[in-house]
């Protein structure tokens, strides 16, 4: 039996996480836990009323440890994932992390963290996006070299880190397909540039609006033909059960870095 810890189960992804949990046998929600500041400590998941004897409450970060989770989930902020990170560690408890707008500082953490325990890592956790990451790179590598390249994200009003680390990860891809260093040809902000764009370069523009849960295109475009290559998220359940996937594959894996290509089999 898989006994899941999620992390942060108030917010979008944690409740999504919540009910992808509760459709897949053999699974069971050990600990649904939020800060200790939060209103929602000691009420039921499901309809936020004061807890009741052998129902899912949201319970401390703390009590993750003592609710015999073998495996935790987690999608919340830098900080608190870090955190977080340290107990799965201190634990020995094999962890699954969503978090994005991770700074190189932050992968490091993880990084090391993986050598102690084993962590499936992906900016997103959709089948159909770690699909899109290699069409991308198949592009990437069988396209002419004039080809212009350029990524477009939009995601809800909320969204606080742009471009989204799914629009990074495709770019990402591509510079790896192309021999390129990532951080040396994307580009964010044409507004002070004075020349055409060049081939050598991965554009990236971002929308933030309304409820938008999630879409990604990346173009190779030249004289006469494009070509656009789309993922469109329409419900979080999407996610949070590719993350339900990830960390029912991910027990018993050797210590390690994973990501969604190891789960799917695709590596």
């Amino acid at each position: 039996m898989d006994k899941i810890g999620i992390f942060g189960a108030n917010g979008r992804m944690g409740l999504a996480l919540v009910e992808a949990c509760m459709q897949v046998n053999e699974t069971q929600i050990a600990a649904a836990a939020v800060r200790s500041s939060s209103p929602l400590l000691s009420t039921l998941v499901v309809n936020k009323q004061p807890c009741a004897p052998k129902k899912l409450c949201f319970s401390n970060e703390e009590d993750v440890v003592a609710s015999g989770a073998n495996v935790l989930i987690d999608f919340t902020l830098p900080e608190g994932m870090k955190r977080h990170l340290q107990l799965a560690v201190s634990q020995n408890l094999p962890m699954v992390i969503g978090t994005t707008g991770l700074t190189t500082d932050d992968m490091e953490v993880i990084q090391q963290a993986a050598q102690h325990i084993p962590i499936v890592f992906a900016r997103n956790f959709s089948v159909g996006v770690t699909l899109l990451l290699d069409l991308v790179q198949t592009a990437a590598t069988k396209l002419a070299d004039e080809m212009d390249i350029e990524i477009f994200e939009a995601h809800h009003r909320n969204k606080i880190d742009a471009p989204s680390g799914t629009a990074l990860a495709i770019g990402e891809a591509i510079a790896e397909a192309k021999g390129w260093e990532h951080d040396d040809v994307a580009r964010y902000d044409r507004t002070p540039v004075e020349q055409a764009k060049s081939q050598n370069e991965i554009g990236y523009s971002v929308l933030r609006a309304g409820d938008i849960v999630g879409e990604h295109t990346a173009y190779f475009a030249t004289m006469g033909e494009r070509l656009e290559l789309t993922h469109k998220a329409t419900s979080r359940l999407t996610f949070a059960s590719g993350a339900v996937r990830a960390a029912k594959w991910l027990r018993n894996k050797p210590n390690g870095l994973y990501d969604m290509r190891d789960v799917l089999g695709l590596k």
